[in-house]
């Protein structure tokens, strides 16, 4: 791919923003491999799918031939990202970071081709700044620019501390770019602050600055929430084919498309064709095993999809799941509904407390699984097949 007009558009796809998209075609335009730049604070022992939404995009740019730098913030991760959050982020310690960065290292070249991809570490730097350094980096931003943030001026707006540590971090991330000569740098849409950091210290510096790139989060398998471990709602790289297959079959048909822009590697015609095909009547069930066994071959191997495959059908044939199963929509309150205002309005019970009496019971399931808690619910977004006792079955979708 030559044309430079088609690597952008190639390098746009999933993107939400690119600043400035005008230096970029100016920085490809002189025909040398871009420095492109991607930071990872290893603050968990392992990556979920989110996380490669960035990882995937650095492969776009390695297939056009451009320099992929992979950046470990073993410094950064001693500060703790405050990007998003509403409460000083808890630092880790130095043996905890190095830990979580290995596995790191390993996981990421799943997707990255090892021999074209540069890792490093920003204590390289950060710990040569030493305390003058620091001192000379903080002097170049003042409180007010920082109280810009959106995630710093919503705390200080409802008097929630902010440590004068959290300021450092941004000023790190930018520094990075610095000392890394970064051309391009991939974030997701909540480190835009931090980005756009790097590009004014850079021409301080007196280099060209990075072009930006922001990738949307990617949403967990409640189709609401950012996907995150601490959510619960997260598909972890490191989880075994069978658990993976289950939970990628879990996401909402909406969500699905999604998930295909963002974490497949098939072409957008192909995905268009598959949308087309749900449009003509084909089962979305059907190209969802698609996306399921391309990412567990991804991340495990093709004989571990086939397999994963497999045995979820097989699990559904078990339970004697029908075909030809009725389709209910119902409409969330706030944003979720209730299991037994599902049951009772889906006609799986006449009531709800012959519903709360049948999940006490351990009657109901939701997607082949029992279930036992009365208080849960199904998100705004999200298919599920429920099914009460032997015979009552419903895929129930919720808007």
């Amino acid at each position: 791919m030559t044309d430079h007009k088609e690597s952008i558009a190639y390098i746009s796809r999933g993107a939400d923003e690119i600043i400035q998209e005008e230096e970029l075609l100016k920085k490809l335009e002189k025909g040398k491999p871009l420095r492109v730049k991607t930071g990872f604070d290893p603050t968990a022992p392992d990556l979920h799918l989110g996380h490669t939404v960035l990882i995937n995009k650095m492969r776009h740019f390695q297939e056009l031939g451009h320099h992929v730098m992979f950046l470990i913030g073993d410094f950064t991760g001693l500060i703790g990202d405050p990007s998003g959050k509403n409460a000083t982020r808890k630092p880790l310690t130095k043996d905890e970071i190095a830990a979580n960065a290995e596995t790191y290292r390993k996981q990421v070249f799943k997707i990255l081709d090892p021999d074209l991809t540069e890792v490093c570490f920003n204590s390289t730097w950060g710990e040569a700044l030493g305390s003058a350094g620091m001192i000379k980096l903080a002097s170049r931003y003042t409180v007010a620019r920082m109280l810009e943030r959106d995630d710093f001026k919503k705390r200080y707006a409802g008097n929630q501390p902010i440590s004068i540590h959290e300021f450092l971090y941004p000023l790190m991330q930018g520094y990075d770019s610095v000392a890394m000569k970064a051309d391009v740098e991939l974030g997701g849409t909540d480190q835009k602050f931090n980005l756009l950091v790097g590009r004014e210290l850079q021409k301080e510096e007196g280099q060209e600055p990075q072009v930006i790139l922001t990738m949307p989060i990617l949403e967990g398998l409640d189709g609401a929430n950012k996907m995150s471990k601490s959510l619960d709602n997260y598909i972890g790289i490191e989880e075994s084919p069978d658990e993976m297959f289950g939970k990628l079959m879990s996401i909402s048909d909406i969500l699905m498309w999604r998930y295909f822009e963002l974490l497949s590697f098939k072409s957008m015609q192909d995905i268009e064709k598959y949308k087309v095909s749900v449009k003509d009547g084909a089962n979305p069930r059907d190209i969802k095993f698609d996306l399921a066994e391309e990412i567990i071959a991804r991340f495990h191997s093709q004989e571990a999809a086939d397999a994963a495959k497999e045995n979820f059908i097989q699990r559904f044939r078990h339970g004697a799941v029908p075909e030809d199963m009725p389709e209910i929509e119902l409409q969330s309150v706030d944003g979720s509904l209730g299991l037994a205002q599902i049951l009772k309005q889906a006609g799986l019970t006449a009531s709800t407390s012959e519903a709360f009496r049948m999940i006490t019971q351990g009657a109901v399931k939701i997607d082949a699984e029992k279930v036992s808690d009365k208080d849960i619910d199904l998100s705004a977004g999200s298919t599920a097949v429920v099914q009460v006792g032997k015979r009552k079955f419903a895929r129930i979708s919720v808007k």
